[in-house]
């Protein structure tokens, strides 16, 4: 009883985001950090009565937190459950006997299904810090992993998470594995495919390194952070829903690693295609199609690596019991005129209601995707998908379900506008020959996307197109006159974003 005592100190909800890690704060000279012998950065066990994390430490000077204080960042309060002011113990946690496996991997041995189980659940209890994180993902890539490592992989990320069932023969899915701004085609193919028939719960993701996710663009149309059970009571009603699949803690391990993997820069094939089909397993997905947009500045660059992924990823989702359907995809522009939240959802509500203006490349895109998913799941024809979806988006019915999706979901909204605008004007008359698809998404995050979803760009010409001197070719939109600055200074240390040439 008495070292209970002597390792408790009282809970402080900092309100600092450390993005998903959590952190714990103590001061250097409080009673728990001398006699547990805690410094900079060890991994630490936090016990209420309730629960524990383990979390890490980061140790405090002065001020900040008391010394029988213990601060806790949001990741960590969130995990935890935590009250304001509540008795909490801290203690080492027991060693992460699964890293020999990591360790073996490095040099060469491959993951048993066991082994990669016992890995993940580690993860799923916060047992890796981002050191591991790293170490596990940079294994991974540099060692490559065989076809059944990567369906353990897969499996067990579904297995340490929530799982989703549904009451239908077919549950449908959309996915593109990204990397091309603009090209918000889901909530589009959802309306489509439920107006259709066919039942398509969407769980979307929020922007990492993008100017913005499907959910970040869907919600500027309609809340998207449902639980469960409302998202079942939409999806009851309408057939489908798009909402944040964070919520819901699908595949949560996925999360744990997209973060990390973005960091390091690293995107394998194998963990590409356990990341995606994790999640459509986990949200009780049978028939997927997913986009693989192939461009040189989008995130796959070659055919030959399209066709690669497309394989793995029909592989794996035979062995997981899911039907994919890949597609191939142009991605050597963006796809729409917008880019970030609004702008995107603007675009989305223009194709949906069938405005004559509305961009035909999203369009075109969401009815070849719409077509192969209706197809898939045996709603058409062979062949007849993309008559069948042009014909739902021409009568109305895929605006009127898009419409009812947003009022089930919370009620539908109005996109805001930008209050700063900047037009980046043609130098030349000419023919526009490049457009930097990873520069026009870097500008749009400057300008304030997707935290600000009035942010971002509004892309006027398309590869191909003639243009004169002075015309526009996009508008950059920001909500403060700072961001806007700091957008205009990185378009103009990167002139060639679009590149103009000479007239033919």
């Amino acid at each position: 009883m008495a070292n209970s005592v002597r390792s408790t100190l009282h809970l402080k909800r900092m309100g600092i985001d450390t993005h998903e890690e959590p952190i714990v704060y103590m001061r250097a000279d409080c009673h728990v950090c001398r006699s547990e012998g805690f410094s900079a950065h060890s991994r630490v066990m936090v016990t209420t009565d309730r629960s524990s994390i383990i979390a890490t430490l980061n140790v405090v000077r002065d001020g900040f937190v008391l010394p029988t204080e213990a601060g806790l960042s949001e990741a960590a309060w969130l995990l935890l459950a935590a009250r304001p002011g509540e008795p909490a113990s801290f203690s080492h946690p027991p060693p992460v006997e699964s890293f020999g496996a990591v360790r073996a991997k490095i040099f060469g041995h491959a993951f048993g299904e066991a082994q990669l189980l016992e890995i993940l659940t580690d993860m799923a209890t916060g047992r890796y810090t981002d050191i591991d994180l790293s170490a596990f993902l940079t294994a991974c890539t540099a060692a490559g992993m065989s076809l059944d490592e990567v369906v353990w992989l897969t499996r067990g990320m579904v297995k340490v998470g929530e799982r989703v069932r549904w009451d239908h023969a077919v549950v449908a899915d959309k996915h593109s594995v990204g990397g091309l701004p603009g090209n918000r085609t889901t909530p589009i193919v959802v309306s489509i495919v439920a107006a259709a028939g066919v039942c398509i719960p969407k769980t979307s993701s929020r922007a990492i390194t993008s100017p913005a996710g499907t959910a970040d663009t869907m919600e500027t149309l309609a809340p998207v952070d449902l639980d469960l059970a409302s998202m079942r009571r939409v999806v009851d009603r309408e057939n489908g829903c798009v909402i944040w699949g964070g919520a819901i803690h699908l595949s949560p391990v996925d999360d744990l690693l997209i973060r990390v993997e973005r960091a390091l820069d690293l995107d394998s094939d194998a963990q590409l295609v356990a990341s995606v089909l994790s999640k459509k397993v986990a949200a009780g997905s049978t028939h997927v199609v997913i986009d693989i947009p192939v461009g040189p500045t989008a995130k796959v660059r070659s055919l030959d690596a399209a066709h690669a992924i497309a394989r793995l990823l029909e592989r794996v989702g035979n062995e997981m019991g899911l039907a994919v359907r890949p597609v191939v995809t142009d991605g050597s522009q963006p796809i729409g005129r917008g880019i970030g939240p609004a702008l995107e959802a603007r675009d989305v509500v223009a194709v949906t209601r069938g405005d004559r203006d509305a961009p035909d490349d999203l369009r075109e895109r969401a009815v070849l995707l719409a077509g192969e998913i209706l197809e898939l799941a045996g709603a058409c024809t062979a062949g007849g998908g993309q008559t069948e979806a042009r014909n739902i988006l021409a009568d109305g019915r895929a605006w009127r379900k898009l419409q009812s999706i947003c009022e089930a979901q919370g009620g539908m909204r109005t996109p805001p506008a930008s209050s700063q605008r900047f037009e980046l004007t043609a130098t030349a008359a000419g023919t526009v020959v490049g457009i930097d698809s990873r520069q026009l998404a870097r500008a749009a995050k400057l300008a304030g996307a997707p935290a600000d979803p009035a942010a971002g760009i509004d892309l006027h010409v398309r590869l191909g197109a003639s243009v004169e001197r002075g015309q526009p070719l996009f508008t950059l939109h920001a909500d403060s006159v700072g961001e806007l600055a700091y957008a205009q200074a990185y378009l103009a240390a990167h002139p060639g974003i679009v590149t103009v040439g000479e007239a033919s």
